[in-house]
């Protein structure tokens, strides 16, 4: 009886030392048990040149066959989603190598979302996308174009004390509705810093619920000139306490100076201020990511007082246009407009 399956690997190697012995095919044939066209049909797959001194002669060999028969059997499935749509493709691809400006990358999960805002009709999910990059579907689209591809270094844990400053509001004390994001209006504040020869820094705000980013240049890390930037940042900014209702941010010398910050140029308080414990970043986590966001455009080493402010707020501008998979794929902008309608 004839078999009616693939021919495995082994005997595939029965096949390889049948056909080097010169036993005819209709003999092994019989002897596996296929017909002699699957024979015929092994024979050419696994055919390959053998090289030697003398004379070259054609080979079978069970490995190479194997090999092919796998990498034939992985065109096998459903066609591609996106194979009949290469104005989708290109699109994606587009967005995720940032349209040749590669800090302006976005994440497979934003690609998908924006080019649903943008009238595509065609839809993938993001496992898929994923997949289809893996497979090099896309022309010069590689993981390693990714902005992040699920690598990451394992890092031991030190357990470490969390010390709050006992004479500052501790973020211990915010209340549940700053901490469950309900309301707009509340801040995470940091520095993002130049290299150890630069002078110059950025000074980061990031709203906790619709994730507005604003980013100011500062020459220098001086809680003085912190302070003289948010005394900017509320002469310019109408109905200013409704915007700023409070700020969380870290023990930084540039942030102690309470009384200074929270004091309203109008006279009065301005807003509250919370600050994290010690060695706990991520308590201002929305914070930390938008500055792992800021260094794709300034990455470790940058000189602040070498950037322009245009360049800055360029950043910012993109910021505050990338879609949000925590505003159900709106944008921080699209958000705020929402809010105010």
């Amino acid at each position: 009886m004839k078999k009616q399956h693939y021919m495995t690997h082994d005997e595939r190697e029965q096949l390889e030392a049948l056909h080097h012995a010169h036993v005819p095919v209709a003999e092994i044939a019989r002897q596996l048990g296929f017909c002699r066209q699957t024979i015929y049909n092994e024979l050419k797959t696994g055919e390959y040149m053998h090289m030697c001194d003398l004379c070259d002669e054609k080979r079978y060999s069970a490995h190479k066959a194997t090999a092919r028969h796998r990498y034939a059997q992985t065109a096998k499935g459903r066609p591609l989603k996106i194979g009949n749509d290469r104005a989708y493709a290109e699109y994606l691809e587009k967005k995720m190598l940032g349209g040749g400006d590669k800090r302006k990358r976005f994440s497979p999960a934003a690609a998908l979302a924006q080019a649903q805002k943008d009238g595509f009709e065609t839809t993938i999910c993001v496992s898929t996308l994923y997949s289809y990059i893996t497979k090099k579907v896309f022309l010069h689209l590689r993981n390693r174009d990714l902005i992040e591809k699920s690598k990451r270094k394992k890092i031991g844990y030190h357990p470490v004390r969390r010390i709050a400053h006992p004479d500052l509001p501790s973020i211990t004390n915010r209340p549940d509705y700053i901490n469950s994001r309900e309301e707009p209006g509340h801040w995470e504040m940091d520095l993002v810093v130049s290299c150890a020869s630069g002078k110059g820094a950025i000074l980061t705000l990031t709203e906790r619920t619709g994730r507005q980013e604003i980013i100011c240049p500062i020459p220098n890390k001086k809680a003085e000139t912190v302070r003289s930037v948010l005394d900017q940042i509320e002469r310019t900014t109408p109905n200013f306490r409704e915007v700023f209702k409070s700020i969380t941010t870290d023990n930084g010398s540039e942030f102690l100076k309470y009384e200074d910050l929270r004091r309203s140029v109008h006279g009065g308080k301005r807003f509250e201020i919370y600050y994290c414990h010690s060695y706990a970043a991520w308590e201002k986590g929305t914070n930390e990511n938008h500055n792992r966001m800021i260094r794709r455009w300034f990455p470790k080493g940058t000189d602040f007082s070498k950037v322009s402010k245009k360049e800055i707020k360029e950043c910012q501008k993109w910021m505050n246009n990338y879609p949000r998979k925590s505003l159900d794929w709106m944008t921080p902008n699209e958000f705020a407009l929402e809010i105010a309608m």
